[in-house]
């Protein structure tokens, strides 16, 4: 196979939640160091949605329950090690596990209501309610703001986003470890369709579905724990909806149960 497209699919709420996260994340990390007024518009706009991400779910909770959930399987790997076991990469995963968790528990409040307590931020944030709600004319502070020096910018943008960085960090290690523990078969799909029965005795993440960048199909996944079903896609052209292929596609099936 060619260098593929990935295409991956949580099979619960949780990674569905973490994997939004790490894609909002990386994309301010993007914006954060670069210089024009379109980046740190595109930067302020992402940490809304990061915030409106943390006003829906209890994400230190999860985020920790999810820390322990590893390291408790991590100490059993360590525990009934067999020699080709690298036993000393196990402790220090468990060691940078400790550590994030630690550092978590230590925090204190509601992560992102810090933000509020700006109140350029909190204008910011009623404004953009509102399609284009951020010129120049309903918002003088925010226009005198984007017009002053790159790093008086950066060190604000730093100051906003800094209590997201140890979530970022941990949901990068569980992603990690969830991504890098898999099976992986090759498959066929007969007429662009696949369907997947799951092992509901494993922890089942993440599927991932790899397919040949040369091709021309998209992937659509959907179902849930029990059962997924993964059809290729024709992309819309000329008018024309988006169909199911009538050839038999290969693919690479990764299924991640960490």
């Amino acid at each position: 196979m060619n260098t593929p497209i990935s295409y991956e699919f949580p099979l619960n709420e949780r990674i569905r939640v973490f994997i939004r996260l790490e894609q909002l994340l990386h994309q301010f990390n993007h914006h954060l160091y670069l210089a024009t007024t379109a980046d740190k518009r595109a930067a302020i706009s992402i940490l809304l949605d990061i915030i409106a991400i943390f006003k829906r779910n209890d994400l230190k909770s999860e985020i920790l329950k999810e820390l322990d959930r590893h390291t408790n399987v991590l100490n059993k790997i360590a525990t009934n090690a067999k020699h080709d076991i690298d036993t000393q990469k196990i402790q220090n995963l468990l060691m940078q596990l400790s550590g994030i968790s630690q550092k978590l528990y230590a925090t204190t409040g509601k992560i992102g209501n810090h933000l509020m307590d700006s109140d350029l931020f909190q204008s910011i944030a009623q404004r953009s309610t509102i399609p284009g709600g951020t010129c120049s004319f309903d918002l003088p502070e925010f226009h005198y703001w984007l017009a002053q020096e790159d790093e008086t910018c950066f060190q604000d943008l730093n100051q906003w986003s800094r209590p997201f960085s140890d979530i970022g960090v941990a949901i990068d290690l569980i992603l990690s470890f969830i991504r890098n523990s898999h099976t992986t078969t090759e498959e066929i799909a007969p007429a662009g369709f696949f369907q997947i029965t799951l092992d509901t005795t494993l922890s089942n993440q993440l599927l991932i579905v790899s397919l040949d960048r040369a091709l021309p199909y998209f992937v659509e996944i959907s179902g849930g724990k029990h059962r997924c079903t993964v059809r290729f896609m024709h992309p819309s052209h000329n008018n024309q909806r988006a169909k199911q292929s009538t050839e038999n596609i290969p693919f690479i099936l990764t299924n991640c149960i960490f």
